[in-house]
């Protein structure tokens, strides 16, 4: 039996013999690439532990709704729009500062903090449960995007004057056990997920899409450099990637 397979096998040409090849391949890739989707969901599953002695890691600086909105009649409603545009800022002093070159010299500032502007796919999102009148408070804009030459839509909320900031200890006070087992078969999955062939193949037959992408991102960030030159020096374009550093609440 194991003759005629290997006889059959010959008999096939060389470009079957590659496609049969590949899509081997391509079944451990899809394999390997739902079995690091499993790991994921399990370690995001594990269940926090409470500790016995909670301990402050750095500040925390989040919105609240102004003390006169909200003893109003509508601050239970602008409250629940908070709910769905805060973010949160973490730091080890409580003055939330960020060095900056100034005249050619490092002086301290105090980061800036945004509201969450919401994109196209948020404000259609039923999971936000944006109600009519709550997007009656929110502006569409458009900002430009240098490496993508393109307009990107995005809603803001027209009356930030309502909220201020909050500045609180963070406390820690749970934690998520480690797993080693399960970390080290989710670092090996990645290792080999990130690789740039694979990663091409993933986007081709996972997600129907070649990694075209990449090429053409790189393109366009190229063809910027002269924009940056003019527009922004590299020390504000990567102050301003660090001041992007903000969580959603």
């Amino acid at each position: 039996m194991e003759k005629d397979n290997l006889l059959f096998y010959r008999l096939r040409s060389l470009r079957s013999r590659k496609r049969i090849v590949k899509k081997d391949v391509e079944k451990q890739i899809r394999k390997k690439y739902k079995r690091s989707k499993e790991l994921w969901e399990l370690r995001r599953k594990i269940s926090l532990i409470s500790l016995k002695m909670p301990y402050q890691k750095g500040f925390v600086r989040f919105f609240v709704v102004r003390d006169d909105v909200k003893r109003s009649k509508d601050g239970d409603f602008f409250e629940g729009i908070l709910n769905k545009i805060n973010t949160k800022m973490y730091s080890p002093t409580r003055k939330f500062l960020k060095k900056k070159r100034k005249f050619g010299r490092r002086i301290y500032v105090v980061r800036e903090q945004k509201l969450v502007q919401l994109s196209t796919y948020q404000w259609n999102d039923p999971k936000l449960k944006l109600t009519a009148r709550e997007k009656q408070y929110f502006l569409k804009k458009e900002k430009y995007n240098p490496f993508r030459k393109r307009y990107n839509v995005y809603y803001e909320f027209i009356e930030p004057w309502r909220f201020v900031l909050c500045v609180k200890p963070n406390i820690i006070t749970h934690y998520k056990p480690l797993n080693s087992d399960l970390e080290k078969e989710i670092d090996e999955l990645d290792s080999y997920l990130n690789q740039y062939k694979v990663q091409g193949i993933v986007h081709k037959t996972i997600y129907g899409r070649s990694n075209s992408w990449n090429y053409e991102y790189k393109t366009d960030l190229i063809e910027s450099i002269k924009y940056f030159h003019y527009k922004m020096s590299a020390t504000e374009f990567a102050e301003s990637l660090e001041d992007d550093d903000v969580r959603k609440f």
